[in-house]
């Protein structure tokens, strides 16, 4: 009997077949506007999701770029294990893609890494050695080059400290990205840095395309914070690939701001992030709010705040 109803629609799913790393990059550029009423006329400031890659955070760009290279280059093979140090986010994405592609993974982390990023680790199957937390990955870095140095044979060293196909898996991919999406009219690009690879590939690329650029360093303002993954480069060795030259000036931001950014993001925009994503953010709105001339700040969410949640700081 015709009840004057339609057609029952087919709402089953279509999936397109690929591979988990095709879903790595491209990520969205938001904008942040929770600050807009404390910020000058015409400030924007806008955060690259970076949490939204498959992995959950910005590492997994730098991860498949340099395993892809050391496929290239032979030094990576078949039945080798991928080994190197991270506080935690590299060596998820290293997990996630070993896994994909069939190797092992080791990675050297400090001891009081969250306990969520360990716990994600394991489920991928990785072997997990905590190396001294009041070393940080300055500390975990030894450990992993020993390893390496054990059996050059059986362990493939990406070490992203030192490794080019980092930050140019930034220059090639993240920056081009902010271009577009700002359609070329970022003016500022704020950031910390860990291994510093987001910070170099964007800003040397950016450079190139907008001269007048302005790159501005993130940095905690204690050598002991709670903003894992960022280094404070008065007290901690520099990574290889890091550029002195190319930050205009340094931000400095407490850990204390840091995660009230954070909590602000989650109750007011529905961005829940980590604390070096507050960090970026709160960074970026200080520089902000120093401006006199319309700008576009861009800065990087790194990861999700879920691997955080066991950690008590989202209150």
């Amino acid at each position: 009997m015709n009840m004057g109803l339609s057609p029952a629609k087919d709402y089953r799913l279509s999936f397109t077949r690929g591979s988990i790393e095709a879903q790595i990059g491209n990520t969205p550029l938001l904008r942040i506007d929770i600050f807009d009423k404390e910020l000058p006329s015409g400030v924007e400031l806008f955060a690259k999701a970076e949490h939204l890659n498959p992995g959950g955070s910005v590492k997994d760009r730098a991860a498949l770029s340099m395993i892809l290279e050391g496929e290239r280059t032979g030094r990576l093979k078949p039945g080798m294990t991928i080994v190197d140090a991270t506080s935690g986010n590299t060596g998820i994405a290293y997990a996630m893609i070993g896994a994909a592609r069939g190797y092992r993974v080791t990675v050297c982390l400090p001891a009081n890494a969250s306990i969520s990023r360990k716990e994600i680790l394991r489920a991928y199957g990785v072997e997990v050695i905590e190396t001294d937390p009041l070393m940080g990955t300055d500390g975990a870095q030894q450990i992993a080059r020993e390893l390496f140095d054990s059996a050059p044979t059986k362990y493939f060293y990406p070490n992203q400290y030192y490794n080019d196909a980092n930050w140019l898996a930034h220059y090639k991919g993240t920056a081009r990205e902010i271009w577009e999406q700002t359609r070329g009219n970022v003016t500022h690009f704020v950031a910390g840095v860990g291994t510093s690879g987001t910070f170099v590939g964007v800003v040397r690329r950016l450079r190139e395309l907008r001269p007048d650029l302005h790159a501005l360093l993130m940095q905690p303002d204690l050598p002991l914070h709670g903003l894992e993954g960022v280094k404070h480069l008065a007290s901690a060795t520099h990574p290889g690939i890091y550029d002195p030259a190319l930050a205009d000036d340094n931000v400095e931001v407490t850990t204390e701001n840091a995660h009230l950014t954070m909590r602000r993001l989650a109750r007011e925009a529905g961005i829940l992030v980590g604390p070096s994503s507050g960090a970026n953010v709160f960074a970026a709105y200080q520089v902000g709010q120093t401006l006199n001339a319309p700008a576009q700040l861009v800065t990087i969410l790194c990861d999700g705040g879920e691997r955080y949640a066991r950690e008590h700081i989202f209150g």
